[in-house]
């Protein structure tokens, strides 16, 4: 099973630049499965250590539909002109 497999771990050293900037090396970036445009996060842990994963690339499919809400009873144009109307005179 590769996941029991025991791993030696492997050190790497980045230099931090002026900006407080580090480059991973092509090496980790591989082990990460990182490629061009991928996004990796990094998490804080104790002790000031982090620990540095990929984030999944989302799909289309995941987007369309995202920003749409239940509506349980639609909204006459009367209602709408309230709302607009107390949205302009900053009432909530």
């Amino acid at each position: 099973m590769p996941y029991l497999q025991r791993m030696e771990p492997q050190q790497t050293l980045l230099t931090v630049t002026a900006k407080g900037q580090v480059t991973f090396r092509h090496a980790v970036l591989e082990h990460l499965g990182a490629a061009p445009g991928d996004r990796l996060a990094v998490d804080l842990l104790p002790g000031g250590r982090v620990e540095v994963h990929t984030v999944a690339r989302g799909s289309i499919d995941g987007f369309i539909g995202a920003l749409t809400q239940a509506v349980t009873q639609p909204v006459s144009i009367e209602e709408m002109g309230r709302i607009a109307a107390e949205g302009w005179a900053g009432a909530r």
